[in-house]
């Protein structure tokens, strides 16, 4: 059994059932995601007993990044072999006091948008919270060597989140929780190309931010770029996005990636703004 990718809850009753106190899980829940530890017998506030349980019947999965590559602005891209083969990739991106790590949720991505470079690799799996979430601990560790803390983070790397909430909401849990963590619900963002049910009800569930992948004011051009309009129409879309709750002061992103001699036209940017009337949406 894998305690890795487990929210609080879950640890909870997961060792409710050998009898065990809810501080207990508490506990495990900080060495695994403050401390990132690996090895039952580094836990050394749980009880001897305990450890042997756990050693015999649970692990801690891991693993580093297979490569590491540094820009001069100090940006750094992960590339991280999972388990099966597979790899994956990740970026953390520092900017002043921030450091916010985009991170996967897919291995590859089925929706096919035209201008990413994912979708022509085809969709194979979706990724496990345990996944998921090691990318943070892997970013996490390595800033903690340095100092820093890791302080935003964004679903907006391999694949389509929406498409894998069970797993994308399980990670959230363990990024907001106090014991995990302990990143504040405005400093994650989930990144979505528009899959409109999805929308609605993580939006509903989490208290997250959300960027929605727009890329053009008119059905038939995003249809081109982006398939998924075909099911989900800008107006489902923007409708979505209207409804999302929102807390004081924030706002839902619109995500726009210019093309040249494709979006980019004075007619395009006013379409965009007649889109957006009247709503609490910034273009980015």
């Amino acid at each position: 059994m894998d305690l890795k990718g487990m929210t609080l809850p879950e640890l909870e009753e997961f060792l409710a059932r050998w009898g065990k106190e809810r501080y207990r899980a508490r506990q495990l829940f900080r060495w695994i995601y403050r401390k990132h530890a690996e090895d039952f017998t580094a836990m050394t506030d749980l009880s001897k007993e305990l450890r042997g349980i756990l050693a015999g019947s649970c692990r801690v999965s891991g693993f580093p990044a297979e490569r590491v590559e540094t820009s001069a602005d100090g940006t750094e891209k992960y590339l991280f072999r999972l388990e099966d083969g597979e790899a994956v990739e990740s970026v953390l991106i520092p900017d002043e006091a921030r450091r916010t790590l985009c991170i996967s949720s897919q291995v590859g991505c089925p929706l096919l948008c035209g201008f990413c470079a994912t979708g022509a690799d085809g969709f194979r799996r979706n990724m496990t919270s345990a996944e998921i979430v090691q990318q943070a601990c892997f970013a996490e560790k390595r800033l903690a060597g340095r100092g820093e803390r890791l302080s935003n983070v964004v679903f907006m790397g391999m694949g389509e989140p929406l498409l894998n909430v069970p797993e994308v909401s399980r990670t959230i849990g363990i990024l907001l929780s106090q014991f995990g963590f302990g990143i504040s619900s405005k400093r994650v963002t989930v990144s979505t190309a528009g899959v409109v049910p999805e929308m609605r009800t993580l939006a509903h569930a989490v208290p997250v931010s959300f960027a929605v992948s727009i890329n053009a004011a008119r059905d038939d051009l995003r249809s081109r770029l982006m398939p998924i309009n075909r099911k989900y129409p800008l107006k489902e879309v923007v409708a979505a996005m209207r409804r999302i709750p929102l807390q004081t002061g924030r706002k839902v992103t619109a995500e726009y990636v210019l093309l040249a001699g494709v979006n980019d036209s004075l007619e395009d940017a006013l379409a965009l703004a007649r889109l957006f009337r009247g709503a609490r949406i910034k273009v980015n």
